[in-house]
Protein backbone atom coordinates (compact mmCIF):
# COMPACT_ATOMS: atom_id res chain seq x y z
CA UNK A 1 0.00 0.00 0.00
CA UNK A 2 1.14 3.44 -1.13
CA UNK A 3 2.14 6.51 1.56
CA UNK A 4 -1.12 8.18 -0.26
CA UNK A 5 -3.06 5.71 0.26
CA UNK A 6 -2.46 4.54 3.54
CA UNK A 7 -3.30 8.60 4.52
CA UNK A 8 -6.38 8.26 2.78
CA UNK A 9 -7.48 5.63 4.59
CA UNK A 10 -6.62 6.57 8.16
CA UNK A 11 -8.23 6.99 10.75
CA UNK A 12 -7.73 10.20 10.84
CA UNK A 13 -8.96 10.93 7.29
CA UNK A 14 -11.90 8.82 7.97
CA UNK A 15 -12.88 11.18 11.18
CA UNK A 16 -12.31 14.36 8.68
CA UNK A 17 -14.34 13.26 5.91
CA UNK A 18 -17.05 12.58 8.40
CA UNK A 19 -16.62 15.83 9.64
CA UNK A 20 -16.86 17.62 6.83
CA UNK A 21 -20.10 15.25 5.73
CA UNK A 22 -21.74 16.43 9.05
CA UNK A 23 -24.16 19.60 8.39
CA UNK A 24 -23.87 20.47 11.77
CA UNK A 25 -20.49 20.56 12.25
CA UNK A 26 -20.05 22.73 9.37
CA UNK A 27 -22.96 24.93 10.38
CA UNK A 28 -21.46 25.20 13.61
CA UNK A 29 -17.74 25.53 12.72
CA UNK A 30 -18.90 27.81 9.90
CA UNK A 31 -20.70 30.38 12.77
CA UNK A 32 -17.90 29.96 15.46
CA UNK A 33 -15.11 30.86 12.64
CA UNK A 34 -17.64 34.31 11.52
CA UNK A 35 -17.60 34.99 15.32
CA UNK A 36 -14.17 34.46 16.02
CA UNK A 37 -12.97 37.04 12.97
CA UNK A 38 -15.52 39.48 14.06
CA UNK A 39 -13.72 39.54 17.39
CA UNK A 40 -10.31 39.85 16.13
CA UNK A 41 -11.38 42.51 13.54
CA UNK A 42 -13.55 44.65 15.52
CA UNK A 43 -11.36 47.30 15.09
CA UNK A 44 -11.85 47.48 11.93
CA UNK A 45 -15.79 46.12 11.87
CA UNK A 46 -16.88 49.37 14.10
CA UNK A 47 -15.01 52.58 14.10
CA UNK A 48 -15.92 53.51 17.50
CA UNK A 49 -14.05 53.70 20.46
CA UNK A 50 -15.57 50.36 23.11
CA UNK A 51 -14.69 52.83 26.08
CA UNK A 52 -15.03 56.35 25.45
CA UNK A 53 -18.41 57.53 26.61
CA UNK A 54 -20.72 59.75 24.80
CA UNK A 55 -23.29 61.61 26.79
CA UNK A 56 -24.38 63.12 23.47
CA UNK A 57 -25.65 59.73 21.74
CA UNK A 58 -26.79 57.85 25.13
CA UNK A 59 -28.92 55.37 24.79
CA UNK A 60 -29.72 55.70 21.00
CA UNK A 61 -31.54 53.43 19.59
CA UNK A 62 -30.36 51.17 16.51
CA UNK A 63 -29.81 52.84 13.42
CA UNK A 64 -27.75 53.60 10.35
CA UNK A 65 -24.78 55.30 12.70
CA UNK A 66 -25.28 52.80 15.76
CA UNK A 67 -26.33 49.57 14.10
CA UNK A 68 -26.81 48.41 17.52
CA UNK A 69 -27.64 51.32 19.13
CA UNK A 70 -25.76 53.02 21.95
CA UNK A 71 -25.51 52.68 25.64
CA UNK A 72 -26.02 54.95 28.75
CA UNK A 73 -22.90 56.42 28.06
CA UNK A 74 -23.36 56.65 24.82
CA UNK A 75 -20.76 54.07 23.96
CA UNK A 76 -21.59 52.06 20.60
CA UNK A 77 -22.92 48.77 21.79
CA UNK A 78 -21.67 46.92 18.45
CA UNK A 79 -18.25 48.49 19.22
CA UNK A 80 -18.38 46.73 23.09
CA UNK A 81 -20.09 43.51 21.77
CA UNK A 82 -16.93 42.71 19.49
CA UNK A 83 -14.44 44.07 21.58
CA UNK A 84 -16.48 41.75 24.46
CA UNK A 85 -15.70 38.86 21.99
CA UNK A 86 -11.85 39.13 22.58
CA UNK A 87 -12.21 38.63 26.35
CA UNK A 88 -15.27 35.64 26.38
CA UNK A 89 -13.72 33.50 23.44
CA UNK A 90 -10.65 33.48 24.91
CA UNK A 91 -11.66 32.72 28.85
CA UNK A 92 -13.32 30.07 27.21
CA UNK A 93 -10.25 28.37 25.33
CA UNK A 94 -7.88 28.61 27.30
CA UNK A 95 -9.69 27.89 30.79
CA UNK A 96 -10.92 24.25 29.25
CA UNK A 97 -7.39 24.12 27.79
CA UNK A 98 -5.79 24.41 30.83
CA UNK A 99 -8.83 22.05 32.77
CA UNK A 100 -7.99 19.40 29.35
CA UNK A 101 -4.14 19.41 30.05
CA UNK A 102 -4.09 18.72 33.96
CA UNK A 103 -7.42 16.92 33.70
CA UNK A 104 -6.24 13.81 31.18
CA UNK A 105 -2.76 14.27 33.32
CA UNK A 106 -4.23 13.05 36.63
CA UNK A 107 -6.98 10.85 34.48
CA UNK A 108 -3.98 9.10 33.17
CA UNK A 109 -2.23 8.27 36.11
CA UNK A 110 -5.04 7.22 38.17
CA UNK A 111 -6.23 5.01 35.08
CA UNK A 112 -2.95 3.76 34.44
CA UNK A 113 -1.23 2.92 37.72
CA UNK A 114 -4.82 2.49 40.32
CA UNK A 115 -4.09 1.76 43.81
CA UNK A 116 -3.83 4.43 46.42
CA UNK A 117 -2.50 7.23 43.46
CA UNK A 118 -6.32 5.77 41.89
CA UNK A 119 -7.96 6.63 45.51
CA UNK A 120 -6.12 9.76 46.01
CA UNK A 121 -6.90 11.65 42.55
CA UNK A 122 -10.37 10.46 42.73
CA UNK A 123 -11.30 11.98 45.95
CA UNK A 124 -9.93 14.95 44.66
CA UNK A 125 -12.25 14.97 42.03
CA UNK A 126 -15.66 14.01 44.30
CA UNK A 127 -14.29 17.13 46.39
CA UNK A 128 -14.25 19.74 43.35
CA UNK A 129 -17.52 18.07 42.49
CA UNK A 130 -19.21 18.37 45.67
CA UNK A 131 -19.81 22.01 44.85
CA UNK A 132 -21.56 23.05 41.46
CA UNK A 133 -19.27 24.37 38.87
CA UNK A 134 -20.30 28.08 38.99
CA UNK A 135 -20.46 28.35 43.01
CA UNK A 136 -16.81 26.18 43.01
CA UNK A 137 -15.52 29.01 40.05
CA UNK A 138 -17.26 32.05 42.16
CA UNK A 139 -15.62 31.07 45.44
CA UNK A 140 -12.35 30.64 43.55
CA UNK A 141 -12.44 34.21 41.79
CA UNK A 142 -13.48 35.58 45.19
CA UNK A 143 -10.33 34.79 46.95
CA UNK A 144 -7.77 35.65 43.95
CA UNK A 145 -9.60 38.46 42.70
CA UNK A 146 -11.16 39.76 39.56
CA UNK A 147 -9.03 39.67 36.22
CA UNK A 148 -9.21 38.12 33.22
CA UNK A 149 -6.28 35.66 34.07
CA UNK A 150 -8.29 34.35 37.39
CA UNK A 151 -11.45 34.20 35.86
CA UNK A 152 -9.21 31.29 33.58
CA UNK A 153 -8.10 29.89 36.12
CA UNK A 154 -11.27 29.55 38.35
CA UNK A 155 -13.05 28.74 35.32
CA UNK A 156 -10.18 25.88 34.53
CA UNK A 157 -10.27 24.45 37.68
CA UNK A 158 -13.76 24.03 38.11
CA UNK A 159 -13.93 21.92 34.83
CA UNK A 160 -11.38 19.72 35.87
CA UNK A 161 -13.14 16.74 37.20
CA UNK A 162 -15.18 16.02 33.17
CA UNK A 163 -11.73 15.43 31.94
CA UNK A 164 -10.49 13.55 34.69
CA UNK A 165 -13.34 11.10 34.51
CA UNK A 166 -13.59 10.85 30.57
CA UNK A 167 -9.39 10.21 30.48
CA UNK A 168 -9.76 7.62 33.54
CA UNK A 169 -12.40 5.51 31.73
CA UNK A 170 -10.99 5.04 28.57
CA UNK A 171 -7.43 4.32 30.26
CA UNK A 172 -9.50 1.78 32.27
CA UNK A 173 -10.91 0.51 29.51
CA UNK A 174 -8.00 0.45 27.52
CA UNK A 175 -4.67 -0.63 29.45
CA UNK A 176 -5.60 -4.32 29.41
CA UNK A 177 -6.33 -4.98 25.77
CA UNK A 178 -3.63 -6.89 23.52
CA UNK A 179 -1.23 -4.12 21.96
CA UNK A 180 -0.80 -2.58 25.04
CA UNK A 181 0.07 -5.77 27.27
CA UNK A 182 2.81 -6.62 23.66
CA UNK A 183 4.46 -3.53 24.00
CA UNK A 184 4.55 -4.08 28.15
CA UNK A 185 6.14 -7.68 27.11
CA UNK A 186 8.55 -5.40 24.84
CA UNK A 187 9.88 -4.19 27.67
CA UNK A 188 8.32 -0.34 26.50
CA UNK A 189 8.24 2.09 29.78
CA UNK A 190 5.17 3.26 31.69
CA UNK A 191 5.82 6.38 29.68
CA UNK A 192 6.07 5.37 26.60
CA UNK A 193 2.94 3.10 26.57
CA UNK A 194 1.14 5.97 27.82
CA UNK A 195 1.92 8.15 25.78
CA UNK A 196 2.43 5.83 22.29
CA UNK A 197 -0.25 3.63 23.02
CA UNK A 198 -3.30 5.16 25.39
CA UNK A 199 -2.90 8.51 25.17
CA UNK A 200 -3.76 8.33 21.16
CA UNK A 201 -6.87 6.11 22.32
CA UNK A 202 -7.83 8.90 24.91
CA UNK A 203 -8.05 12.10 22.50
CA UNK A 204 -10.84 11.05 21.06
CA UNK A 205 -13.54 11.41 23.57
CA UNK A 206 -11.47 14.33 25.02
CA UNK A 207 -11.40 16.65 21.41
CA UNK A 208 -15.45 16.05 22.11
CA UNK A 209 -15.95 16.84 25.56
CA UNK A 210 -13.34 19.84 25.74
CA UNK A 211 -15.22 21.41 22.78
CA UNK A 212 -18.60 21.02 24.53
CA UNK A 213 -17.03 22.32 27.49
CA UNK A 214 -15.78 25.92 25.72
CA UNK A 215 -19.30 26.80 25.53
CA UNK A 216 -20.39 26.06 29.51
CA UNK A 217 -16.85 27.87 29.70
CA UNK A 218 -18.04 30.54 28.31
CA UNK A 219 -21.37 30.67 30.23
CA UNK A 220 -19.76 30.32 33.45
CA UNK A 221 -17.25 33.94 32.39
CA UNK A 222 -20.40 35.61 31.75
CA UNK A 223 -22.32 34.88 34.43
CA UNK A 224 -19.24 35.70 36.79
CA UNK A 225 -19.08 39.10 35.13
CA UNK A 226 -22.35 39.56 35.43
CA UNK A 227 -22.51 39.01 38.97
CA UNK A 228 -19.23 41.37 39.45
CA UNK A 229 -17.12 39.11 40.29
CA UNK A 230 -15.28 38.61 36.78
CA UNK A 231 -14.55 41.24 33.85
CA UNK A 232 -15.28 44.80 35.44
CA UNK A 233 -16.93 47.28 33.37
CA UNK A 234 -15.73 49.59 31.49
CA UNK A 235 -13.81 46.50 30.16
CA UNK A 236 -16.55 45.25 27.66
CA UNK A 237 -17.00 41.74 27.99
CA UNK A 238 -20.38 40.10 27.46
CA UNK A 239 -21.54 38.91 30.70
CA UNK A 240 -21.26 42.36 32.15
CA UNK A 241 -22.41 44.17 29.39
CA UNK A 242 -25.56 42.36 29.89
CA UNK A 243 -25.34 43.09 33.57
CA UNK A 244 -25.32 46.80 32.05
CA UNK A 245 -28.57 46.83 30.10
CA UNK A 246 -30.62 44.97 32.56
CA UNK A 247 -31.96 47.83 34.37
CA UNK A 248 -33.01 49.46 30.65
CA UNK A 249 -34.68 46.24 29.37
CA UNK A 250 -38.30 47.92 29.58
CA UNK A 251 -37.16 51.05 27.25
CA UNK A 252 -33.46 50.21 26.03
CA UNK A 253 -33.51 46.31 24.82
CA UNK A 254 -31.07 46.68 22.48
CA UNK A 255 -28.27 47.65 25.25
CA UNK A 256 -28.90 43.57 26.72
CA UNK A 257 -30.12 41.83 24.20
CA UNK A 258 -26.89 42.22 21.23
CA UNK A 259 -24.55 40.82 24.25
CA UNK A 260 -27.26 37.95 25.03
CA UNK A 261 -27.64 36.93 21.57
CA UNK A 262 -24.31 37.22 20.73
CA UNK A 263 -23.53 34.35 23.63
CA UNK A 264 -26.17 32.35 22.98
CA UNK A 265 -24.96 32.44 18.81
CA UNK A 266 -21.66 31.10 20.29
CA UNK A 267 -22.50 28.64 22.51
CA UNK A 268 -25.02 26.92 19.85
CA UNK A 269 -22.46 26.88 17.10
CA UNK A 270 -19.97 25.36 19.89
CA UNK A 271 -22.93 22.93 20.65
CA UNK A 272 -23.25 22.17 16.83
CA UNK A 273 -19.52 21.74 16.08
CA UNK A 274 -19.07 19.68 19.32
CA UNK A 275 -22.32 16.99 17.86
CA UNK A 276 -20.72 16.73 14.63
CA UNK A 277 -17.17 15.86 16.33
CA UNK A 278 -18.93 13.36 18.28
CA UNK A 279 -20.70 11.48 15.70
CA UNK A 280 -17.38 11.68 13.28
CA UNK A 281 -15.00 10.82 15.98
CA UNK A 282 -17.53 7.80 18.07
CA UNK A 283 -16.24 4.22 16.35
CA UNK A 284 -19.68 3.05 16.88
CA UNK A 285 -21.81 5.74 15.04
CA UNK A 286 -21.93 4.63 11.65
CA UNK A 287 -23.74 6.44 8.84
Amino acid sequence: MTESSRQKHSPGAYAWKRVLRSKSALVGGSILLAIILSAIFAPVLSPYDPIKADQRTSLESPGLSHPMGTDRFGRDVLARVLWGGRLALPVGFVSVLMAAIAGAALGLVAGYYGGSLDSVVMRFVDLLQAFPGILLALAIVAVLGGSLVNLMIAVGISSIPAYVRITRGTVLSVKEREFVIAARALGIGDGGIILRHILPNVLAPLIVVATLGVASAIITSSALSFLGLGIRPPTPEWGNLLAEGREFLQYAWWVAFFPGIAIMLTVLAINLLGDGLRDALDPYLKR
